[in-house]
Order: structure tokens, then C-alpha cells, then sequence
């Protein structure tokens, strides 16, 4: 479906999913163009970015750190716009801009929000290895992980947004990088390309053998962003002092009850306390303050050296970011997945 500068189209959430998101939970609305008032500048969606965290937002009552989505009103994401029509001071048309203006074609801003971005021949980069995910990566690994030359560092979803980035940025830190990932393609994009020592396709039989193997010294991070069977393999392995950074549990997200099998929880408090180990949750929109301009500096810098690779899983077209969303919560994408919603 072609955009149409008059009409708005949105995505909206028609349902609280219940387990799996399906593409009844979302509906496709048509509305005019809004027109900016004084202070307001007028936005024209490029780039949407899909993320896991918009699941969480999807259920009655939202998080800690952002509230649920209410019934009827459109998702939430981070966008890059180009800005349409301004009557705002800091802003002029045709400025290309950072935003969270979510699921839809247009949308209004006073400014607060937004970021101005340079014009760059991928500017989608800014909503992932530059930008929330790769800034994830980076704080999570070096603030919490801390990883020290040696050490044996393990990242699910290691070919995604987040856990690229963390393995690349370990590696250049002079660990040692095991990833894990579903499926064989993926793996071997992590070790031939992204440059780490193994990686393991969680959805061969085994995996806690497999992982034993391939960590004979033990585990001294593991970045936690998976959570289930995954969790399950590590635990055992995790060295004395370990450092677990946890910035996400997908395979939990769309759970409706706890997970059948025994209760894990004393198993995991006690290595917990027998092995010392540092357990961190963190949101990384408490670190932007005090962190970002040193992340986008280095990574800038490992860009342009070649010691850093980002790979985007790119879709097109706003009318398919439902079923694309769902597609990330299953695995099935490759690298940071963005919608392309109108061209640069």
C-alpha cells in the first residue's frame, strides 16, 4: 500500500495478546494528516525499529519503566522521521531526525523528544548498533559484564541487536566469545563474520553438554537477554564472580503461566550465593545521562576502523510490521529488523 501524504495510516493495538501476538492484536487504521500547531513540528516516518521490549508494553498495565499501550492507540517504537512542516524554532523542513513516534506514517512533536541525526547513506543505523540496542550492548557488557582479557564471555541471541554487538565489543576487549543462536545459518555468521570463538544453535538437542564443552574453563559473563533453556545451560557453568547483566528475558514474554518443571529458584540462589556472582537487571534509558556520548564515540570508532559489523533485517512497508514483530518474538529475523515505512 502506497503512503499518501494526505492520509495518515497507524497501527494500532486492537487486543491484549494472550500468549503469542497474532495480527488480530493489531489494526491498521486511516486518518488525515494532522497539522502541526505553534511549537509543533509535523513528522514523516522513514524508519520504524522493531524491539522486543513492545511485547511488554502490549499487557494491561505496562512496566516500571513506560506504560502499557492503550487499546486503540498506535505502538510504540523508535522512528526515524524527516520532518514535514515545522512551527517550531529548533526545527526546519526537511531536517532528518531521531524519534518514538511508533507505528504509523505521520505524527506530531514539540520537539522534546527528538534528536537531530546527520544525513548518512543508512541513517536506520541510528535505531540499532548506534543507537538503543547497541547502546544496550555496550553499557550492559562494560558497566555490568566488565569483562577483562581471558575471560570466557557467552551472549544469547547472539546474531541480534543487541547480542552482535556484545560479542564483537568482548572481543575487542580480549575475551573469549560464545554465542547462541537458533539455527546453523546463524552461527556461522557469528563466528565467520562477527569474528566469535563458537557459537551454539539452541534448538539442537543437548545444549547444556555442547555449551559445557565449548566453556571447559567456565563462564565469567554471561549477558542475559534470553532467559528460559538458555539460562537453564549457563547456570551451572557460571564461574565464581561471574557477571550477569540482564537486559531482557524473551522467552518469557509471551508466557501466561509460570513454566512447567520444578521450581528453579533455589538452585539459582544458591549459586548465586555459593559463587558470588553479580545479577544486574538494568533499563537503559537510566544510563543515557551519563553514558551515550562515550558509546557513540567508540562505536563510531570501531565502525570506522572495520572492527565492528551491524547488520540490519530490513522489511517494507508499514502494513507489514505486525506480522514482522511477530516474527522477531519467534527468532526468525536476522540482525536489527526495522521497517522501511516511506523512502529517505
Amino acid at each position: 500500500m502506497p503512503q499518501i501524504d494526505t492520509i495518515n495510516r497507524r497501527i494500532v493495538l486492537a487486543a491484549r495478546p494472550r500468549g503469542l501476538p497474532t495480527t488480530q492484536d493489531f489494526r491498521l487504521e486511516q486518518a488525515p494528516v494532522p497539522e502541526p500547531a505553534d511549537g509543533q513540528v509535523l513528522l514523516r516516518t522513514l524508519y520504524l525499529s522493531l524491539d522486543p521490549y513492545m511485547r511488554n508494553l502490549m499487557e494491561e498495565g505496562g512496566t516500571s519503566y513506560a506504560p502499557a499501550v492503550p487499546l486503540g492507540e498506535p505502538m510504540v517504537g523508535g522512528t526515524v522521521s524527516r520532518v514535514v512542516a515545522s512551527r517550531h524554532p529548533g526545527f526546519h523542513p526537511g531536517e532528518l531526525v531521531l524519534g518514538n513516534t511508533g507505528w504509523q506514517d505521520h505524527a506530531l512533536s514539540d520537539g522534546s523528544d527528538l534528536t537531530p541525526l546527520a544525513e548518512t547513506a543508512q541513517p536506520s543505523l541510528a535505531l540499532g548498533g548506534l543507537g538503543m540496542p547497541g547502546f544496550t550492548a555496550y553499557v550492559g557488557l562494560l558497566d555490568i559484564g566488565q569483562p577483562r582479557p581471558g575471560d570466557t564471555v557467552v551472549v544469547a541471541a547472539a546474531t541480534g541487536a543487541v547480542g552482535a554487538v556484545v560479542g564483537q565489543i568482548a572481543r575487542l576487549k580480549g575475551a573469549r566469545v560464545v554465542g547462541i543462536a537458533g539455527g546453523a545459518e546463524k552461527c556461522r555468521y557469528a563466528v565467520d563474520e562477527l569474528g566469535f570463538d563458537a557459537c551454539l544453535d539452541h534448538r539442537a538437542p543437548a545444549l547444556g553438554e555442547r555449551l559445557a564443552a565449548a566453556c571447559p574453563d567456565g563462564i565469567d559473563v554471561y549477558f542475559e537477554n534470553v532467559g528460559g533453556a538458555v539460562f537453564d545451560a549457563v547456570l551451572p557453568l557460571l564461574n565464581i564472580g561471574a557477571r550477569v547483566p540482564v537486559c531482557g528475558v524473551i522467552a518469557h514474554y509471551n508466557d501466561q503461566q509460570p513454566p512447567p518443571g520444578p521450581d528453579r529458584r533455589p538452585q539459582l540462589m544458591t549459586t548465586v550465593l555459593q559463587k558470588r556472582i553479580r545479577l544486574q537487571g538494568f533499563v537503559i534509558l537510566d544510563h543515557y545521562g551519563e553514558r551515550f556520548e562515550a558509546f557513540r564515540r567508540d562505536m563510531q570508532a570501531w565502525l570506522d576502523a572495520g572492527q565492528l559489523k551491524l547488520r540490519e533485517d530490513r522489511v517494507d512497508g508499514l502494513e507489514n510490521a505486525a506480522e514482522a514483530f511477530i516474527g522477531l518474538l519467534e527468532g526468525r529475523n536476522f540482525g536489527k529488523l526495522v521497517v522501511r515505512v516511506a523512502d529517505a
